[in-house]
C-alpha cells in the first residue's frame, strides 16, 4: 500500500512531455552508437540474410511496444516499465524489475561515457589517460546533471538537439550512398537458417531497445493514454526504416566484405563514396550518437532511483523534488555519480551480457503486467489504450521473450539469475528493516 506522501511527491513533477518530445527521446535512446557497428556484426553472422533479422526484430518490437502502450495508458506514475510491473504484480516483482532496469541502464551509461572519453582522448592525447580521462567523464555527467536538474523541458530540448545532430550523418550516409550501391549486393537476401537467424535476432534486438529508457519519466508525460502509444509507434517506424536503409547501403557498397569491418563498417563504406571526409563524418557521428544516448539516459534513468525513493526501497531523500525546477535532483545527481565511478571499471564488457538478457526479462514482465492491468478497471478519468483483440499482443510478447531467451547461453542466463537472487535477498532485508521500524 502506497503512503499518502507518494502521490503528493509525484504530483510535484511537471507533465511537460508531449508526443514529439517523447518520440524524440525514444529515437535518441534507441539509435545509439551500436548502429554504426551492428551492420557488420549482423552481416558476419547472417551474410545476405541480415535484412531479415532487422525485419524480424521490428516485428517483435511492434508486439512489445503495443504491450507497453496498453500498460502505459493505465499507469501514469514515474518509473516506466518498473511502475507498470509494480502496479500489476506488487512490490516484490516491481522491485526485481526496477533492479534489472537500473543495472542495464547504469552499466550501459558508464560504458558509453568511457567511449566518449576515449574518443576525446584520441583527438586530444592529454585527456587519454588517468586523472584527465576521468575529468572528461566528470565534465560530461556534470553537464548532463546540470541540464536535467534545471527542468524536464531543458532536458527534452537537449534531447531534440542531440537527436538531430546524431541523425544527420546517418541521413547523409543514406542519401549519398544510395547512388553508389550495387543492386546485386543490396537486394540479394538469403535465408540464413533458423539457428543463425535466432542468434542474429538476439544480437540485433538491442539496436531496437531503448523504449524502456525513454518511458522512465512517465510521471512527466502529458496525457499518457494518448501520448505513449503515438510516440512509441512513431519512433519505432522511423528507426525501422532508418536501420533497413543503413543496412542496404552498407551491404550494397561493401558486399561480402561488410562483415570484415566490425569496428567501423559505416565509416569504411562512406570512405568509398565520400573519401576520407566521409570516414571522419561517420566516426564523428558515432561519437555524437554515443553522447546522445547519455543525454536521453540521464533524462530518463535517474527516475528509477526517484521511484525507489518514492516507494521506500531507498531512503526517501531520493524522491526529493527540487523546489524551483520541479525535478528529481537527488536522483539525478546520484545516478550520474554512480555511473561516473563505474566508468573506471574494466568489467563493463563482461557485464554487457547481463544488460542484454535483463532487457528481455523486463519485457517479459512488462507484457505480463499489461495482461494483468487489462483485467482491472482503469483509474478514474483514464482513457486506456484498447482495441479488439488487444490481449493477444502481450501474450505474443511473452512467447517471443521466451523464444529469444532460449537463444542465450547457460552462462548468460546464469549471470542474470545470480542478479535476481541477490535482488531478492535485498528485498527481504529491506522489508525486515521496514517492519522492525513499525
Amino acid at each position: 500500500m502506497k503512503t499518502p506522501l507518494e502521490p503528493a511527491v509525484e504530483g510535484q513533477l511537471i507533465r511537460a512531455l508531449g508526443v514529439p518530445s517523447l518520440a524524440a527521446n525514444i529515437v535518441n535512446s534507441t539509435v545509439g552508437a551500436g548502429i554504426f557497428v551492428l551492420p557488420a556484426l549482423v552481416a558476419a553472422q547472417l551474410g545476405a540474410g541480415a535484412p531479415l533479422a532487422f525485419l524480424a526484430c521490428a516485428a517483435a518490437m511492434v508486439i512489445f511496444v503495443t504491450s507497453f502502450a496498453i500498460a502505459g495508458s493505465r499507469v501514469s506514475a514515474t518509473g516506466g516499465l518498473y511502475a507498470y510491473v509494480e502496479t500489476a504484480f506488487g512490490r516484490y516483482i516491481g522491485f526485481i524489475a526496477g533492479v534489472l532496469y537500473f543495472l542495464t541502464a547504469i552499466l550501459a551509461s558508464s560504458g558509453i561515457v568511457a567511449l566518449v572519453a576515449d574518443t576525446i582522448g584520441a583527438l586530444a592525447p592529454i585527456f587519454a589517460h588517468g586523472v584527465m580521462h576521468f575529468l572528461v567523464v566528470l565534465l560530461v555527467f556534470g553537464l548532463l546533471a546540470w541540464v536535467n536538474i534545471r527542468g524536464i523541458q531543458s532536458g527534452a530540448r537537449a534531447v531534440w538537439i542531440v537527436t538531430v545532430a546524431k541523425l544527420l550523418p546517418l541521413f547523409v550516409f543514406i542519401a549519398v550512398g544510395i547512388f553508389f550501391v550495387r543492386g546485386s549486393d543490396a537486394l540479394t537476401i538469403e535465408w540464413p537458417g533458423a539457428p543463425s537467424l535466432g542468434r542474429g535476432i538476439l544480437l540485433l534486438l538491442f539496436a531496437f531497445v531503448g523504449i524502456e529508457v525513454a518511458l522512465m519519466p512517465s510521471g512527466e508525460v502529458k496525457d499518457p493514454a494518448r501520448t505513449v502509444p503515438r510516440a512509441i509507434y512513431l519512433a519505432l517506424g522511423l528507426t525501422t526504416v532508418l536501420y533497413l536503409l543503413i543496412q542496404v547501403v552498407a551491404q550494397g557498397i561493401l558486399g561480402d566484405t561488410l562483415g570484415k569491418y566490425p569496428t567501423a563498417p559505416l565509416a569504411q563504406a562512406a570512405s568509398h563514396f565520400l573519401g576520407e571526409p566521409g570516414r571522419k563524418l561517420m566516426l564523428t557521428g558515432a561519437s555524437i550518437s554515443a553522447f546522445g544516448f547519455l543525454v536521453s539516459d540521464v533524462l530518463s534513468s535517474p527516475r528509477v532511483l526517484f521511484a525507489f525513493g518514492r516507494d521506500r526501497f531507498l531512503p526517501k531523500a531520493f524522491a526529493h523534488v527540487h523546489p524551483r525546477f520541479r525535478t528529481p535532483d537527488i536522483a539525478i545527481l546520484s545516478y550520474c555519480a554512480i555511473a561516473a565511478v563505474l566508468s573506471l571499471s574494466s568489467t563493463f564488457q563482461h557485464l554487457a551480457i547481463l544488460s542484454n538478457i535483463a532487457v528481455l526479462v523486463l519485457y517479459f514482465l512488462s507484457c505480463g503486467a499489461a495482461i494483468q492491468l487489462m483485467r482491472r478497471d482503469p483509474p478514474a478519468g483514464a482513457r486506456p489504450f484498447h482495441f479488439p483483440g488487444a490481449w493477444i499482443f502481450p501474450v505474443l510478447g511473452i512467447a517471443i521473450s521466451l523464444v529469444i531467451l532460449a537463444q542465450a547461453t547457460r552462462e548468460e542466463l546464469g549471470v542474470t539469475g545470480l542478479v535476481l537472487v541477490i535482488a531478492s535477498v535485498l528485498f527481504v532485508i529491506q522489508r525486515a528493516v521496514r517492519q522492525r521500524k513499525r
